[in-house]
């Protein structure tokens, strides 16, 4: 009966090594397999190396030689030159010419001239650098006067400058991909951002004045913060500050709708032909690309210069959502007009500028690490409605928005973080197997033993 107590429980033990065996291959395979790479340069994507060369031509060259650079369709910066020398350099550069009339200092001097015209809302103009014009537009609201009027001041600077009507409106778009709600109406959180000592949320300048407080919840129960700084028009941004003077947990997290999230670790300046994303409560998440920048509207409220023009659609109800591309931020929602059936033309406030005018700096650790800009306070253990997904999500990637507690066990097993503790499994259960070999051959030497010295006796 002994010995059949020691067989069940040998046996047993072997079972549960070769258990433990297959579950920690399977822990360190499945995480291995599955985990992202690191995180320690800044994740700008080709599309932004590619803006970052053009740039850096356009720079050395000089605006009276070059109007401007994009990203062709194989995703190769394109520089617009106006000699054969600076196409010589661009060549060597590695990034692809173009030979065009008008130089930026020309494009610059149009739009200076349409700025100081009669102000036409429902207008907006901005440089087209791969057509190499300054594309006027004017919305179904414009009179045939004024569009007359419009018309023969762009016919006074040059056929560089092209006219064009719409049948939308120009208008701002309020709300946004996360719901803040004041007595004035509904707007969105853009993106989280601190001074290194109190948090705000960076949204649209038109979504209220000074002093306007916002609320989390339809009733008016929970209150957010308040509106302490807001600069429209010229521009359209402003700075809500927390109630608490935190902004939560994963505050580096946008939400992009149906409980996911991407974390954003930078911010930069766009280059025409990005992709980019944007987020709004009313339309969801819609991707498109840079169309120009330094975009002027006139909206009916006033001016704008400054922004960045796309072709993402947006419709009334996204305003102050974020603007973004691989995890950089990028903007946020001004205005626009059209909607996402027929689409449209939408226009972003640069956050790089926001956020030098207002001195503050995103949020999240690893940005400011890559940005240079100083290490920022971790943010509370309440999670807010702006910015909320695991702690696990990699740089621009999406994820689940929630507590990371929810994770399955499937998850968990899977995690990349696992390799470790799957390696310590696989480790006992070698230790396992081997004591109960090691035990059965020592039970055996000793019955072997016994029944020799029987046999000899």
């Amino acid at each position: 009966m002994r010995h059949a107590r020691r067989r069940v429980v040998r046996r047993g033990t072997q079972l549960a090594a070769v258990g433990g065996l297959l579950l920690g291959g399977a822990m360190v395979t499945t995480a291995m397999a599955s985990e992202t790479p690191g995180t320690s340069a800044v994740p700008f994507s080709s599309a932004t190396e590619a803006g970052d060369t053009g740039a850096a031509l356009v720079a050395k060259l000089g605006t009276a030689r070059t109007a401007g650079s994009w990203i062709g369709a194989d995703g190769k910066p394109v520089v617009a030159v106006t000699d054969e020398q600076a196409a010589s350099m661009v060549k060597r550069a590695g990034a692809e010419p173009k030979m065009v009339s008008h130089s930026m200092n020309e494009l610059k001097a149009a739009t200076a001239t349409l700025r100081g015209a009669p102000r036409v809302a429902g207008t907006a103009w901005a440089v087209d650098y791969r057509t190499n014009r300054v594309m006027v537009e004017a919305d179904s609201t414009v009179s045939a006067s004024d569009w007359s009027d419009l018309s023969r001041v762009a016919a006074g600077i040059g056929s560089f400058v092209q006219m064009q009507r719409s049948q939308g409106t120009f208008s701002t778009r309020l709300n946004g991909a996360q719901p803040i709600l004041s007595t004035g109406g509904r707007c969105s959180a853009g993106f989280n951002v601190t001074n290194g000592q109190t948090d705000f949320i960076l949204t649209a300048g038109h979504c209220g004045p000074a002093n306007t407080i916002w609320f989390d919840d339809s009733q008016g129960n929970q209150q957010l913060g308040t509106t302490i700084n807001t600069q429209f028009p010229g521009s359209d941004f402003s700075l809500i500050q927390y109630a608490d003077g935190k902004a939560g947990d994963n505050a580096d997290v946008v939400a992009i709708g149906n409980g996911q999230g991407v974390r954003i670790t930078g911010a930069a300046d766009p280059t025409v032909g990005q992709k980019v994303f944007r987020s709004g409560s009313t339309s969801g998440l819609h991707d498109g690309t840079v169309t120009a920048l330094n975009a002027t509207v006139n909206y009916p409220e006033g001016t704008v210069t400054g922004l960045i023009q796309t072709n993402v659609c947006a419709e009334p109800g996204d305003s102050g959502g974020p603007l973004f591309s691989e995890g950089i931020a990028l903007g946020v929602t001004s205005g626009g007009s059209g909607d996402c059936t027929a689409g449209g033309v939408t226009f972003f406030q640069p956050v790089t500028r926001a956020m030098a005018a207002l001195n503050v700096q995103l949020l999240g650790s690893t940005q400011n690490a890559a940005g240079g800009q100083g290490a920022s306070p971790t943010p509370s253990a309440a999670a807010t409605h702006s910015a909320i997904a695991p702690s696990a999500a990699s740089p621009g990637s999406s994820a689940p928005v929630g507590s990371s507690d929810d994770t399955s066990l499937v998850a968990r097993l899977t995690d990349t973080r696992n390799v470790g503790p799957g390696l310590l499994v696989i480790g006992g259960s070698l230790v396992a197997l081997v004591a109960t070999r090691y035990f059965r051959a020592e039970q055996d030497r000793k019955a072997y033993q016994r029944r020799y010295s029987a046999t000899w006796g």
